[in-house]
């Protein structure tokens, strides 16, 4: 049980925020006066007309809680459970690739700020770092591994396994890329985080993977992360391969239909993550906020449903819990951080987005995370 202190949490903060911006749109302007037009357009950008972007914020902008008062909330919990283990609030940092396009440090950086708040981190195949200098940097930590399936399945089953050496506890294995979506901001800027080699890390350091090269020059690498990485004919057929590898409880990310919700609880899933990619994959895909209840209501708590897309605010991580998230992905505004100021940034986007979830579920008038799904949440169709 957390102690809440509101006026010792406020003045924290006011002392501190000289260092970073408290408010997304500035940290975004921020990592924008310190990035090339590269890198920060890859982080900023969507797919197509941005529109998916755009609806994910918009979506949870409409839905606002109806508070009750006169609840004692001098003592909150955040705690959540999620595939037998506990951890201290219900944020997790999701998995975002070739991080030292922003920081030198990438993933390191922020895998290490993650641990500090026991927040778990959720690893990309395509990070900059590989599994094994996250496990060394962060010990035991929570961690997840975020997987890209092969082409050459050998070398996803390679990674499966590096993973669960290192003491990670789940796979996620992420369902909407089988191909990179139509990203105009990067054709303008002519920039590929891949391409440039900011993704390998786990990639040269897979002796699988290094043995299927012709070579083992950089060009050659970079060519085989291509060729493998896109994925069109991935099928429920790969979904059950990988079910028969490992024992680590598996998610899929990029869930956005009910009977998809259905279908990974047919195949043996252990979870699912309600995302579009944050907006990054098919323009014009449904707001993953307005997915979520129907999702919810689809899996009827056989199995955590998860939630990610759009989430700027420790009043987002609220909204999407009462309508039925068991867990919340934050992406974008912790990369921002790492752009700012490296782990302390990430540190410090983490940090508000916490307090300001544990605020907002006080003043709601909720003081355990487990009754948030009681607290009603209303969309305004304006």
């Amino acid at each position: 049980m957390t102690v809440f202190n509101h006026e010792k949490t406020m003045l924290k903060n006011i002392h501190a925020a000289g260092a970073y911006p408290a408010a997304f749109a500035e940290l975004e302007a921020a990592a924008r006066e310190l990035l090339d037009a590269g890198p920060y357009g890859y982080i900023q950008s969507g797919a197509g007309g941005e529109q998916t972007m755009r609806d994910n914020v918009a979506s949870l902008a409409k839905y606002s809680y109806v508070p009750r008062f006169l609840n004692d909330v001098s003592h909150v919990e955040t705690s959540v459970t999620l595939f037998g283990r506990t951890y201290s609030s219900p944020l997790l940092i999701a998995p975002i690739g070739v991080q030292k396009m922003v920081h030198e440090e990438g993933e390191v950086a922020t895998a290490k700020a993650a641990a500090d708040l026991g927040l778990p981190f959720i690893q990309s195949t395509v990070s900059s770092c590989s599994i094994e200098e996250i496990a060394a940097a962060t010990g035991t930590s929570p961690k997840w591994y975020q997987l890209y399936w092969s082409q050459n399945e050998e070398i996803a089953y390679s990674m499966v396994k590096r993973a669960e050496n290192a003491g990670y506890e789940a796979i996620v294995l992420t369902i909407d890329t089988m191909m990179i979506g139509w990203r105009e901001q990067d054709i303008r800027s002519r920039f590929s985080p891949l391409a440039a080699g900011f993704g390998q890390g786990n990639y040269e350091s897979d002796a699988v993977f290094m043995d299927s090269l012709p070579t083992r020059d950089q060009s050659a690498i970079v060519q085989g992360i291509l060729d493998n990485i896109l994925h069109p004919s991935l099928s429920w057929k790969q979904v059950a391969e990988l079910r028969k590898w490992t024992k680590l409880p598996i998610i899929l990310k990029g869930v956005l239909h009910p009977e998809d919700a259905k279908l990974a609880m047919d195949n043996g899933i252990d979870g699912i993550i309600v995302s579009n990619h944050g907006g990054r994959q098919l323009d014009g895909a449904i707001a993953s906020i307005d997915a979520l209840p129907e999702i919810v209501q689809a899996v009827d708590g056989k199995m955590p449903v998860l939630f990610d897309s759009g989430v700027r605010r420790g009043s987002d991580i609220l909204k999407a819990m009462a309508l039925g998230a068991d867990a919340v992905l934050v992406g974008r505004p912790y990369i921002y951080g790492l752009a700012v100021g490296g782990q302390a940034g990430v540190a410090h986007v983490l940090n508000n987005l916490l307090e300001e979830f544990r605020i907002s579920m006080a003043l709601s008038g909720v003081a355990d995370v487990k009754d948030l799904r009681k607290l009603k949440i209303v969309r305004n169709n304006i």
